[in-house]
C-alpha cells in the first residue's frame, strides 16, 4: 500500500497525522501543493498511490488536485465532489436543503439593490458571508440598513468574484457557543462546544473549546449532514436554536482539530489515517468490502471501540 498526503504546510494536525502513519508502518509521501506538478502525459506518476489524504490549506489547490487525482483513478480523502460541495457555502446550503437537513434560512442576491431587499425581507440582524472562506473571516453581522448599505457598497466596489455573490444568512441567537462535531465514515466520533462572548465563536477567532456530549439527536443531524455532502471525514458546525433545535451552519472537509484532540481525548488523526487506509484497501481490491474503522462514542464523546 502506498499513500500520499497533500499538504500546504505542516501544522499540528499534519504532525499528528504523520505520527499516526508512522505508528502504523504505512508507506507514504508528503506532497507539497506549492511544488506539485500534474502532468497529463505522466499520469502513471500519480497512479501508484492507493489513496491520497488531502490536507491543503488552499481550497482551490485541494479542489483541483483531488479533481485531477480522481479523474486519474486515485481515490482521495475527501473526494473532489465532497470538497466542491463543502468548500462553497451556497452549494452546501443547496445540498442540505435537498436532503431536508435543518439549517438557518439563506437568501442569495447578485446586486446590492437586490441584497438590500432580501435583507429587509428577512429582517435585521443578518449575517453576510463570502461563499468561499474559512476561519470566520470576512463575516459581517448587519444590524440595520445603514450598515447594510455600507458593507454592500464596499463588497460591490471590491469587485472580485467572492464579493459579487451576496450570501445572506439568518442570524441565530446562540447561547454563547456553537458546536463543532467530527464525523468519520458513518459515525459522529466526538464534538466540542466553541464558546465566546463574540458572535463569531470559531477557535481561530478566539473561541474556547470544551467537551460536548454526542447525544443521539446530535449524532443524527451530523450523519444526515455528512451524507448530504457526500460523506467521508468531515466537521459539522451546529447552531442551537431555542425553538428549532439543532441547525447545521457549515460542513468542513479539511478541518483542523488541534483544540478538539486535547479537549476530548479522541484520536482524530488516528481515525483519519485508519479511514484513509480503508479507502486504499478498497482501491487495491475493488471486490473486497471496504475495511473501514468502526467507531462508537459514548455520551461524553470519547472513543469506546476501534477496529480496522
Amino acid at each position: 500500500m502506498k499513500l500520499g498526503v497533500l499538504i500546504s504546510r505542516v501544522r499540528v494536525e499534519e504532525k499528528w497525522i504523520f505520527e499516526a502513519l508512522d505508528k502504523r508502518g504505512v508507506d507514504y509521501d508528503r506532497i507539497d501543493d506549492r511544488e506539485a506538478i500534474f502532468d497529463c502525459t505522466q499520469v502513471e506518476k500519480w497512479q501508484h498511490y492507493d489513496a491520497v489524504l488531502e490536507r491543503s490549506i488552499s481550497f482551490a489547490r485541494g479542489l483541483y488536485a483531488t479533481q485531477i487525482l480522481n479523474a486519474w483513478g486515485v481515490p482521495t480523502v475527501n473526494m473532489s465532489h465532497v470538497a466542491a460541495v463543502c468548500g462553497d457555502k451556497l452549494t452546501t446550503t443547496l445540498a442540505l436543503q435537498k436532503a431536508g437537513v435543518p439549517q438557518p434560512r439563506v437568501k442569495v442576491a447578485f446586486t446590492p439593490e437586490a441584497a438590500i431587499a432580501a435583507i429587509e425581507e428577512m429582517g435585521y440582524p443578518v449575517v453576510l458571508k463570502p461563499v468561499v472562506g474559512s476561519w470566520g473571516r470576512l463575516l459581517s453581522k448587519i444590524n440595520d440598513r445603514e450598515a447594510a448599505e455600507a458593507i454592500l457598497e464596499h463588497k460591490d466596489t471590491l469587485g472580485s468574484y467572492q464579493h459579487s455573490i451576496f450570501y445572506i444568512q439568518e442570524f441565530i441567537t446562540k447561547p454563547g457557543r456553537d458546536i463543532r462535531a467530527f464525523v468519520v465514515g458513518g459515525e459522529t466520533v466526538c464534538a466540542i462546544y466553541r464558546s465566546s462572548p463574540h458572535w463569531i465563536t470559531n477557535t481561530a477567532r478566539g473561541g474556547q473549546g470544551s467537551q460536548c456530549p454526542v447525544t443521539p439527536a446530535l449524532n443524527a443531524i451530523c450523519i444526515e449532514a455528512a451524507k448530504a455532502v457526500g460523506g467521508g471525514v468531515l466537521a459539522i458546525d451546529i447552531l442551537e436554536d431555542q425553538e428549532r433545535g439543532y441547525l447545521v451552519n457549515e460542513v468542513n472537509h479539511t478541518m483542523e482539530f488541534h483544540t478538539t484532540v486535547p479537549t476530548t481525548g479522541v484520536d482524530i488523526p488516528g481515525m483519519i489515517v485508519d479511514y484513509t487506509i480503508g479507502v486504499a484497501r478498497k482501491h487495491i481490491d475493488p471486490h473486497l468490502l471496504p475495511i473501514l474503522p468502526q467507531f462508537s462514542a459514548n455520551d461524553n464523546g470519547r472513543l469506546l471501540t476501534e477496529a480496522a
